[in-house]
């Protein structure tokens, strides 16, 4: 009968989305929370160092927590579909651009909006140079990425350390603290701000263009794609300038939470935990086909199990080890064997209810 709902096809197209994973383990975690401390995910107000009102709470905690990756992760998930590859010099860059603009902001003399907009703007061109130096010995010279970008994970830092003369400036001031922190009147943490911001505008980008579209034809086909008149070192090139401007954004907003610049600490390891929230997140580490909700749901993930080892009171040392069991589950769980696996044995128990309710 037209119309009838077939709980067996729509269980297979629930299980073949690329978005089940991460929302199934984002499921979990939010269930466990709520089991050993019912209050985990509430939200407060509270009133901060400067007497203003905030929003406060392991939620708020998390969203803000994650915004740096969130935006790493989805440069890292084009770079990704693209070229078939990941780019783990991506924290490095980022102490490179964060450098280039605590650079910026010491040579002003005073750190005022124009001032602030200019780091940006030069750490952005320095970190494209950077990531396009790496796009450009894998998309020209088909040198394979984790090898390509091993060069910059290498001499990134040391190159943020000579940007400033081997120190760590301070640049304090109130602009900077509002863009790492609280805006007066605002409750919601500046990062979230930014993060909602630099999202709408990504998805602009890629829904209203065939950017999406040319971007996973390279990653699934290059040949047919370049036989369709799409340039594929072209695009290639175009992801690693996108990321460079991931990689500044996250630079210099960790700059402006922590007021300094350590080129030595600064988003150290975050390269895996974007390449983590790619895979978690259910898009392929081959390339090709992408969804950025689920590079987002996987960033978000991961902070919130970070934040979940604190609470339970894991030690710093430790949460890396936890972190990484917990994620090696998530990924297998979301491979192509076990989905296999998972479609066959329902298969089987629909096809003797079935059989058994016709007897």
């Amino acid at each position: 009968m037209k119309g009838k709902f077939n709980f067996s096809e729509q269980f297979k197209k629930f299980t073949s989305s690329q978005l089940i994973i991460p929302v199934i383990a984002l499921l979990i975690l939010v269930i466990f929370n709520l089991i050993r401390d019912p209050s985990f995910f509430s939200v407060g107000i509270k009133v901060n160092n400067v007497g203003n009102k905030v929003l406060a709470g392991n939620l708020i905690s998390i969203l803000n927590g994650a915004s740096e990756l969130v935006i790493l992760s989805i440069g890292m998930t084009l770079v990704t579909s693209a070229t078939k590859g990941q780019d783990i010099s991506v924290g490095a860059c980022a102490a490179i651009a964060g450098s280039v603009f605590v650079k910026i902001l010491r040579a002003a003399g005073s750190i005022t909006v124009p001032t602030i907009f200019l780091g940006v703007v030069v750490a952005c061109c320095i970190a494209i140079v950077f990531c396009l130096f790496t796009g450009v010995l894998i998309a020209r010279f088909n040198i394979q990425p984790m090898i390509a970008s091993l060069i910059l994970f290498t001499a990134g830092r040391p190159i943020a350390y000579w940007i400033n003369g081997g120190a760590t400036p301070n640049v304090e001031s109130n602009l900077l603290g509002y863009l790492g922190g609280f805006i007066p009147g605002c409750p919601i943490p500046s990062p979230i701000l930014i993060v909602i911001a630099f999202l709408i505008l990504i998805v602009v980008l890629l829904n209203k263009t065939t950017l999406s579209l040319f971007i996973q034809s390279v990653g699934i086909n290059e040949r047919a794609a370049k036989q369709n008149g799409i340039d594929p070192i072209f695009m290639k090139l175009l992801v690693f300038v996108i990321l460079g401007i991931c990689v500044a954004l996250a630079g210099s907003m960790n700059v402006c939470r922590i007021g300094l610049i350590n080129h030595e600490k600064i988003l150290l390891d975050y390269e895996m935990d974007a390449i983590l929230a790619v895979a978690i997140g259910g898009n392929s580490l081959g390339g090709g086909k992408f969804k950025l909700a689920g590079t987002v749901i996987g960033a978000y993930i991961i902070q919130a199990l970070t934040i979940t080892l604190y609470a339970m009171k894991v030690s710093s040392t430790d949460i890396k080890a936890y972190k990484a069991i917990v994620i090696i589950i998530i990924v297998v769980a979301g491979s192509p064997v076990v989905k296999e696996w998972v479609g066959k044995m329902f298969r089987r128990i629909t096809s003797a209810t079935v059989k058994a309710g016709g007897r």
